[in-house]
Parts: structure tokens; C-alpha cells; sequence
């Protein structure tokens, strides 16, 4: 019964494209604060969006999930391109990462073409507080932040990792202003990587691509310069994915 009440509100507000409480209430003969409760509870999962002062609409997380052109191969197609000239122009493994449930994971990897250069521990998910492609998302996403500030102490992977968080929110802080997230031994000892998000707001706040590789290489002088190249990479591929093009791979990552 409580699903088929939630599918129906679902259903109310994607017809009409925007409806109030008293709209469902209208059209689904449930009783006004059962119909408050439930829009709330889609509120909270993201299924739902308030649009203006009482009003609804389908939220980002059931556009995310209806939408092809956001399936992960339709996203690979278009990005790996671009990834792929990066990593041959840079001489490191660049990865292309989405949100995931309240985890984030690496869904697609590009290596030079010389082979100098892996990405470490490969695809799959990655730690919230321990991660750039992590960090990237969650800067954007403050429902990420607060699910591990309800599941207490952070895990620390190395000496490096932050483990308190109050550290990871001055992290995310940090990326919000600079733009890009970075994770310097802090998962891999002699590992780092950068990593930035595809948008502040909606589907590209979901989404993340950086580049990985050794501290050899990965120097404080080189995340200074890479970490604002992929940011402007990351909104070029943003606006790519919105007008549902192929993104250039010609010029500087």
C-alpha cells in the first residue's frame, strides 16, 4: 500500500510537470497530512524537488535514474575521448568516476599509450574521505558528509589518511574553493591523485574525473598545475554531456 501510494504521487507530479500537496490530494484522494508525509519522505530520497513555495517536481536523483543518456555507457562514450588524449598528453592514468548510492565509484580508466603509468587499485568503489574522485563528489553532495558523520570514526588506510570530520570538512571546503580535490598518500602510500567535479549542482555534481599516479610524479608543483587544467576539462565535458555532443580532445587537458 505504501509503495503503490508513493508511485502514485510519482506519477501525479510527472504528469502535471509541477503539483502542490493540495494537486495530489486532488487527484489521489489521500488525506492531506499522509500526502505531506510522503511527498517529504521523496523529498528526502532525492525523488522529488520543491521547485517554488509549495510546489514539486521530479527530483534529480529520478531524472538520474530514468534518464539513457546517463547510463554509465552512454557517460564512458562520450568522456573516454577526452580522457584518453589527456592521459597520452600527460604521461598518467586519467578515470572517470559517478556517485553510486552514497558510495563513488571509478567506472572508466584511460592509461598512456606507452604504458609508464596504472592507476592503483583500479576500477570499483573508493572511500568518501580517502579518495580525490571521492572528495570531488562529496564537496557538492552534504548528505554524503553527514552518513559518515553518523557512522563515527573515519578509517585510516595510512598515516596520511583523515581520519576525523572535522579534517574531511575542511577538506571539502578546501575543494569548493580551489575547484578540485586532491589524495596524497592518503589511500596508497607513493600514490596521489587529483580529481574535480563535472558540476557544483544536479547530475555533474555526481560525477568526477582526475588523473593518478606516482608521488614521483604526482610533486606538489605538478597537482598545482594539473588540478586547475582537469577542473576546466571537467566543465568542458559538463557542457558536452548537456548538449549531448561529443566533447574535442584537441589542445591542453
Amino acid at each position: 500500500m505504501q509503495l503503490e501510494r508513493l508511485t502514485l504521487i510519482l506519477e501525479i507530479v510527472g504528469q502535471k510537470g509541477e503539483a502542490t500537496v493540495a494537486d495530489i490530494c486532488d487527484r489521489s484522494d489521500l488525506p492531506k497530512p499522509s500526502a505531506y508525509r510522503l511527498v517529504q519522505d521523496l523529498v528526502g530520497a532525492g525523488l522529488l524537488e520543491p521547485v517554488a513555495k509549495g510546489r514539486f517536481a521530479i527530483g534529480s536523483r529520478l531524472k538520474r535514474i530514468t534518464h539513457g543518456e546517463q547510463t554509465d555507457h552512454a557517460l564512458i562514450e562520450v568522456v573516454a575521448p577526452a580522457l584518453k588524449h589527456a592521459a597520452s598528453e600527460h604521461g598518467a592514468a586519467f578515470f572517470f568516476s559517478r556517485l553510486r548510492g552514497r558510495a563513488v565509484e571509478i567506472i572508466h580508466v584511460e592509461t598512456p599509450a606507452t604504458g609508464v603509468s596504472f592507476l592503483h587499485p583500479g576500477l570499483g568503489k573508493r572511500p568518501l574521505h580517502a579518495c580525490s574522485c571521492s572528495k570531488a563528489v562529496a564537496a557538492f553532495s552534504p548528505d554524503l558528509v553527514l552518513s559518515q558523520r553518523q557512522e563515527g570514526r573515519l578509517k585510516a588506510y595510512t598515516e596520511f589518511t583523515l581520519t576525523r570530520i572535522e579534517e574531511l570538512e575542511a577538506e571539502l571546503d578546501l575543494v569548493r574553493q580551489r575547484g578540485y580535490a586532491e589524495c596524497v598518500e592518503e589511500i596508497e602510500r607513493g600514490m596521489a591523485s587529483v580529481a574535480a567535479p563535472l558540476g557544483e549542482t544536479g547530475p555533474g555534481a555526481t560525477m568526477s574525473i582526475g588523473a593518478t599516479g606516482s608521488m614521483r610524479v604526482f610533486t606538489p608543483a605538478f597537482r598545482a598545475k594539473i588540478g586547475p587544467e582537469i577542473a576546466r576539462m571537467a566543465r568542458d565535458l559538463s557542457a558536452e554531456l548537456t548538449r549531448g555532443e561529443r566533447p574535442r580532445v584537441s589542445g591542453s587537458a
